[in-house]
């Protein structure tokens, strides 16, 4: 319980983790079927599911599945298939484990991308609407409202009221997508105000999908916002994650503050475990 409501708390943070659930064991192991740890972007591991050897293995194909987005299953044995990956599925061979195997869920959760909707008009309150009902955190602020971190899009609907320092803060803190819900004519108006960085700013807000109400507009921006964010490929990811290989029993590491490690002759070795670190120093 203690650990849910930690992965709450990250949630209403919008901190992205990974959600390890032990699925399946084949004795002799330390863990059994419902363990669970959470795996964050810096590599803090809490909670468990398994010993150090398993915790090394975890770590690592958690920050793969932290970078790529995409749950998988985690299966850890001691025997062969080493490197196996098929569609939502790593075979990991981890000859450091005391003899059984261990087959562990690794859920992303990954928080929506975030709209702030700036402006009560009808077409922002239709916005606000939509983009909730498509799965997107929205937030909703009225004219003089502080603009918050982590932002993907910006859309500035307030029609007349305090747009250009909405839209100059957008710019300043680089958020991806900037939109101005306002006539062409009005737009570039408004745009001369804002100054450097106003060629970033959409408008008119929205793709034209002849939009004649404040929903069909809202359909609008939600589309464009869409059809401009970022795209990722099946290789983005993995190659992200700093890794190193144990010199003692060959596993791949993620180099990380949590990662066991050992110096020697002014290098770093990193190990999955304690006992590959002693049995290098010795």
């Amino acid at each position: 319980m203690e650990l849910m409501n930690r992965a709450a708390d990250l949630r209403r943070a919008r901190t992205p983790y990974v959600l390890a659930t032990v699925v399946r064991v084949q004795r002799p192991t330390s863990a059994k079927p419902g363990d669970r740890a959470l795996i964050l972007a810096d590599g803090t591991l809490e909670g468990f599911v398994g010993g150090t050897c398993a915790e090394s293995a975890v770590r690592l194909h958690g920050l793969r599945v932290l970078e790529t987005g995409r749950s998988t299953l985690l299966h850890l044995t001691p025997g062969d298939g080493a490197g196996q990956e098929d569609e939502g599925l790593v075979v990991v061979n981890n000859p450091c484990l005391s003899g059984g195997s261990l087959e562990i869920f690794l859920e992303a959760v990954i928080p929506a991308p975030l709209i702030y909707v700036y402006g009560d008009s009808p077409i922002a309150r239709a916005l606000s609407l939509v983009g909730r009902a498509a799965g997107y955190d929205v937030v909703a602020a009225l004219p003089g409202a502080a603009m918050p971190p982590d932002l993907s899009s910006v859309v500035v609907a307030s029609h007349g009221h305090d747009e250009e320092t909405a839209l100059a803060a957008a710019v300043r803190s680089d958020v991806p997508y900037i939109a101005l819900v306002a006539s062409r004519k009005r737009g570039d108006a408004v745009l001369a105000e804002v100054g450097a960085g106003r060629e970033r700013v959409h408008s008119p807000a929205g793709l034209d999908i002849g939009a004649k109400t404040p929903s069909d507009v809202a359909v609008s921006i939600l589309a464009e916002i869409i059809s401009l964010r970022p795209v990722s490929t099946p290789d983005s990811g993995p190659e992200a994650v700093a890794v190193a290989i144990d010199p003692i029993c060959q596993m791949e590491v993620a180099m990380t503050a949590e990662a066991i490690t050992a110096e020697r002759d002014g290098q770093t070795y990193y190990f999955c475990g304690p006992g590959c670190k002693r049995a290098f120093l010795s």
